[in-house]
């Protein structure tokens, strides 16, 4: 549990934004495309359609703007006022140029310090904490923290154990010093370097260079070994959750919401159930978006904003290729 000095600052999320692209990818679509069909993904994934940013041209980047230009035209924020932007990603438009100062530099934050966070789908949970410790700290007033993936450019749409469970999408929250007792409340995180050998993409990095021989093996290209993935997932996320609520001295009565990462619906429900979270307690976007990896938590907010009310206890979990995961309290901090 995380123990304040009197009068230290505690952060909160104060608004949240999101965008996902138009062109929708069906199971049906998919049926056309690899060997499966629409009951074999539904029955094991929950999905039934995933978001994909068709023009070759636009990156992760265009996501992130797109979420950050929401936010910005939901609260009427001025860019100027921001001190400091994240980008959770495992897609960056360049290697070695980081997208989050070009995401900055295009919403007009241009007196915000700007970096990338690479911890999959554990990302944006990472990098809210990162900016909790920071407005902490008294440091910084106005942070972004942005989960973007286009995830369709590293996705082989011939691979049917990858390509039935992704899609693109960005989302963003802006955190804030809390006006109230609300916000930032604890957290628990967790990694085990085992994991990359389950869930990971062999080229690209300074192991394997991209060559021809990566490129005839298909090594830029997502890999996920699903039954170790499914396994570890479901033990980890579970147990951080409920390590959480107990340190916290938490009830499911307690509990307004389940935030989980949407990897997989029958790993959200096992969750779930070890948490002893009925299913109204649970929120999921994943038939409509697929996993978008740093994504889905920013964008579940997004999506469930209106459903969200001042005072409201919520556990986010996540669970990402490293294997990186953890769970963190917040008490959501406006109406």
């Amino acid at each position: 549990m995380i123990v304040r000095r009197p009068g230290q600052i505690k952060a909160a999320i104060t608004a949240v934004g999101g965008y996902v692209p138009d062109t929708r990818l069906t199971n049906h679509d998919l049926e056309k495309m690899v060997d499966t069909t629409d009951e074999w993904i539904k029955s094991r994934t929950g999905i039934e359609a995933r978001r994909i940013l068709k023009d070759p041209k636009k990156a992760t980047s265009y996501l992130a703007i797109k979420a950050c230009e929401n936010l910005i035209e939901k609260t009427q924020l001025d860019p100027k006022t921001i001190d400091m932007v994240i980008l959770a990603t495992i897609t960056p438009d360049l290697q070695v140029s980081s997208t989050a100062p070009y995401v900055a530099s295009q919403i007009g934050a241009t007196n915000a310090f700007a970096f990338d966070l690479q911890a999959a789908c554990s990302g944006f949970l990472y990098a809210l904490s990162v900016a909790a410790g920071k407005i902490a700290a008294g440091h910084y007033k106005k942070v972004l923290v942005i989960g973007a993936d286009k995830m369709s450019s590293i996705v082989d749409y011939k691979d049917r154990t990858t390509c039935i469970i992704f899609g693109d999408g960005g989302g963003v929250a802006l955190m804030e010093p809390s006006d109230n007792e609300y916000g930032w409340e604890d957290e628990y995180f967790r990694s085990d370097g085992k994991g990359s050998d389950y869930l990971n993409m062999k080229a690209g990095g300074s192991l394997h260079p991209t060559s021809t021989s990566t490129l005839e093996k298909g090594w830029h290209y997502l890999y996920q070994d699903g039954k170790n993935v499914f396994k570890y997932a479901v033990s980890a996320m579970a147990d951080v959750g409920t390590e959480i609520m107990k340190r916290n001295q938490l009830t499911n009565k307690d509990l307004k919401f389940l935030v989980p990462h949407q990897a997989n619906q029958r790993i959200i429900e096992a969750t779930a159930k070890r948490m002893g979270l009925e299913e109204e307690k649970v929120l999921m976007n994943i038939s409509d978006y697929g996993n978008t990896t740093a994504a889905t938590l920013p964008l579940l907010l997004h999506d469930f904003e209106a459903d969200l009310k001042k005072g409201d206890k919520l556990v986010l979990a996540a669970f990402g290729g490293g294997f990186t995961w953890g769970a963190a309290l917040i008490t959501w901090a406006y109406n």
